[in-house]
C-alpha cells in the first residue's frame, strides 16, 4: 500500500518474463477471473502499459462469462460496432477461421472515433501448426523515426474507414466471404480522421496510428499518400519491433490497442482456429498539438 493509504501495483509482485526485446511479456502464476484482487489488476495494468501485450498460459478454466468479467476489471467492455456478438454473450466477438480470416496489420476498430483501448483475446481451439499472432510496438516505431520524419508524422492526419479493399487485401477470397464482409462488417460505414501520431493518455508516449483501416493521408494525393503510409508503416512492422505468439488452447493475450498493431497469420490451411475477443472502451485520440480525432456521420453501405 502506498504512503497515502491507497492500493498500488507495488502491493503485488507478478512473475513477468519478457518474450521479445521491445514488446511482449508472459505473466505466470495468475489464474484469471472476474474476482481478481484490485492490487493484482493494477499490477496487470502496469505490466500492460510497459510491455504493450501480455500473455497468460493455462487459462482453460475461463468461460465466456468469465472472460467478459475479467475484461470488465480493466475497463468498460464494448461490443464490435458492426459485427454481431457471439450468441449468449454480451460483448464477445468470435473469430472462427472457417468463416473468415483477416491476415493484415491493424489496430482494432480505428475507423471509430474512440477506438478500443485494449483487447482480451482467448484461444478456444488452436491449430496444431500455424495460426500464430504477431504484435508490433507503435510507440517504439515512433522513436525509431529520424527527427525530420517525426516532425512530418506529428503533423499528419489520416482517414480511417471499415470500407477498405477487402478483395485487394485478400485476392483469393471466396465470393461467399466477400459477400459476408459486405453484409456484416460494412453494414454501417464509418469514416474517422485520426492524427498519425497520438499522445498516449496514460504513458504520455507518442504512438503511430496506422494499419489497414487507413484509406488516405489527408492533404496528399493517392500516390504520395500511399508512399508516405508505406514508409511509416514499415517502421511499425520491422521484425525487431515485434513479438510472435504460438497459441495453445486456453491462452489469453491482452494488448494495449493504443500502442500496438497486430496480425493473425493465415498459414494453418484447413485446421480449426477459434478465438474469442472482448474489447475495452477507449478514448478519443489527441494529437501532439492537442487536437482530437473527428468522425463523420455514419451511413449504411450501399
Amino acid at each position: 500500500m502506498s504512503a497515502d493509504g491507497h492500493l498500488s501495483a507495488l502491493d503485488v509482485e507478478l512473475a513477468i518474463q519478457p518474450v521479445a526485446g521491445r514488446i511482449g511479456a508472459e505473466i505466470e502464476g495468475v489464474r484469471l477471473s472476474p474476482d481478481l484482487s484490485e492490487p493484482t489488476v493494477l499490477a496487470i495494468r502496469q505490466a500492460l502499459l510497459k510491455h504493450k501485450v501480455i500473455f497468460f498460459r493455462g487459462q482453460e478454466h475461463l468461460s465466456d462469462a468469465d472472460q467478459e468479467g475479467f475484461a470488465a476489471l480493466l475497463g468498460a467492455p464494448v461490443a464490435h460496432p458492426t459485427v454481431p456478438v457471439l450468441e449468449g454473450s454480451r460483448y464477445i466477438l468470435e473469430l472462427d477461421g472457417a468463416r473468415g480470416r483477416a491476415s493484415s496489420w491493424h489496430t482494432d476498430v480505428t475507423f471509430a472515433q474512440a477506438y478500443p483501448q485494449a483487447s482480451v483475446l482467448r484461444a478456444v481451439i488452436s491449430p496444431e501448426i500455424g495460426g500464430d499472432t504477431v504484435w508490433a510496438n507503435t510507440a517504439q516505431a515512433y522513436l525509431d523515426l529520424p527527427d525530420e520524419l517525426k516532425t512530418l508524422a506529428d503533423n499528419l492526419w489520416a482517414t480511417h474507414s471499415n470500407l477498405y479493399d477487402y478483395a485487394g487485401a485478400k485476392p483469393d477470397v471466396s465470393d461467399e466471404a466477400a459477400r459476408r464482409y459486405r453484409e456484416v462488417f460494412v453494414s454501417t460505414v464509418y469514416e474517422t480522421d485520426h492524427p498519425v501520431v497520438r499522445v498516449h493518455p496514460e504513458t504520455g508516449e507518442r504512438t503511430l496510428v496506422l494499419g489497414h483501416f487507413v484509406r488516405r493521408l489527408k492533404g496528399y494525393g493517392t500516390e504520395a499518400s500511399n508512399h508516405l503510409f508505406s514508409l511509416l508503416q514499415g517502421y511499425v512492422t520491422r521484425l525487431e519491433n515485434t513479438v510472435r505468439w504460438r497459441w495453445r488452447a486456453g491462452d489469453v493475450a491482452v494488448w494495449d490497442n493504443r500502442a500496438t498493431q497486430h496480425r493473425a497469420l493465415d498459414d494453418y490451411g484447413d485446421q480449426t482456429r477459434v478465438m474469442r475477443r472482448v474489447t475495452i472502451d477507449g478514448d478519443v485520440p489527441v494529437s501532439v498539438d492537442g487536437r482530437s480525432s473527428t468522425t463523420r456521420p455514419q451511413a449504411k453501405a450501399a
